[in-house]
């Protein structure tokens, strides 16, 4: 486990190249969009969420027409993730909740209420879990969140931010802690980015990360013979 100073240099080094690497979204978008797309962003890439969320938005009429669509139409949004079936239901699932609560595809109401009561209802959809509610508090509601999903949890426990027994909850906490509020946002981009372009689950490119000075992972398994860097491959649909 990495010591506090290293972490503190981790996650300074990480800002500066998330800076320099990727970009936030400055305007919230409303709590039910932002559920929406903290469903195409879970274990996804910016570019791969960014254009199943373009697709929904696209190509049907509004959320109700998605809410009555098929799997088979709404998978085709999902290409490429290795969970496009899920989500797919997941997404249906959602929208059929709101609309049987509400009658309409509007959550907004949410952001009048106390964080930890909005959060706590939207925890409460079946199609939501930690790294959605994670998302939307962080991105829409106000509040200090770091969504956890698996490349995110690789990445962090190899550096040794975590611990490797840690799940995504207590993932959470841990980071929370380490992570200003007005840098949460730059950090969930900037650890995905490093998580897709270096940290892959098999065969990690640790001789071209820009962490590899500091990553426990990375000194465990030696710089000498780490395979060689690849080319950034274009975003499978």
């Amino acid at each position: 486990m990495a010591t506090t100073i290293n972490k503190q240099r981790l996650l300074n080094h990480i800002f500066t190249t998330a800076k320099k690497t990727v970009e936030v979204d400055e305007d919230a978008r409303p709590v039910l969009q932002q559920f929406i797309y903290g469903l195409c962003r879970e274990n996804a890439t910016r570019e791969q969420a960014d254009e199943a969320y373009r697709f929904l938005c696209e190509r049907f009429f509004d959320w109700n027409e998605i809410r009555v669509s098929s799997l088979r139409e709404l998978e085709e949004a999902f290409a490429g993730m290795s969970d496009a079936e899920m989500k797919a239901q997941r997404l249906i699932a959602f929208l059929q909740e709101v609309f049987e609560i509400h009658f309409s595809f509007d959550l907004d109401k949410l952001q009048k209420e106390g964080l930890k009561q909005a959060a706590k209802k939207l925890s409460r959809y079946q199609a939501a879990n930690d790294y959605i509610v994670s998302w939307v508090v962080q991105r829409s509601l106000g509040g200090h969140a770091i969504p956890v999903d698996a490349p995110t949890l690789r990445c962090t426990a190899r550096l040794g931010l975590i611990e490797n027994e840690q799940d995504e909850a207590d993932a959470r906490a841990t980071l929370e802690h380490l992570i200003p509020k007005a840098k949460g946002a730059l950090f969930t981009e900037g650890i995905s980015r490093i998580a897709d372009d270096y940290c892959s689950e098999e065969q990690p490119q640790c001789s071209a990360c820009p962490l590899c000075a500091d990553c426990n992972y990375a000194q465990e398994m030696g710089i000498d013979g780490v395979p060689a860097p690849r080319s950034h491959r274009a975003k499978p649909r």
